[in-house]
């Protein structure tokens, strides 16, 4: 598979042009998302390439690397908007903390890591949006809203914070 990922770059570099930008991206957003590989956040965002930074991980979930992501995100590339995206039928709805303990058995070795489970996505959302507006090293706070995308209808829909 990688291979094929491999030649599908040497096609793509092959009329590829430098866009002439930077790292900063031009509509100043950030995007906290789910890696669900359903989901086609530029595609359903009406983004461009350069317009936001996007930052994915398993449910979308804000830790303490996505903080760090999006300190500098905003610090020293300029954003000052920020959006978490969770969505229907994640993945992690399934999981438990307890898939921690199977990995232990398993490896030997407990993760540092929580899984960062759920069972409500519009509450998880919530603590997301909470997360990221009480974290002292991010100068924006105030722009923060999270919605739950609709894998079937491809809808976004807003969480009230409350």
């Amino acid at each position: 598979m990688t291979d094929r990922l491999v030649d599908a770059n040497r096609t793509y570099a092959g009329a590829f042009t430098d866009p002439g930008m930077d790292a900063r991206p031009v509509l100043h957003v950030a995007v906290v998302a789910c890696m669900d590989a359903r989901l086609d956040l530029h595609a359903a965002l009406g983004l461009e390439l350069g317009d936001c930074h996007t930052i994915r991980n398993a449910g979308g979930v804000v830790t303490d690397d996505v903080i760090r992501s999006l300190t500098i995100s905003q610090r020293k590339l300029g954003t000052r908007s920020i959006v978490l995206i969770h969505h229907t039928g994640c993945g992690l709805e399934a999981l438990t903390e307890d898939f921690r303990t199977e990995l232990e058995m398993e490896v030997g070795q407990r993760p540092a890591w929580a899984v960062e489970s759920f069972r409500d996505v519009d509450q998880d959302v919530r603590q997301s949006m909470q997360r990221v507006r009480t974290s002292p090293f991010l100068l924006h706070a105030d722009d923060v809203r999270g919605f739950v995308f609709d894998v079937r209808t491809g809808l976004l829909r807003e969480v009230d914070p409350a």
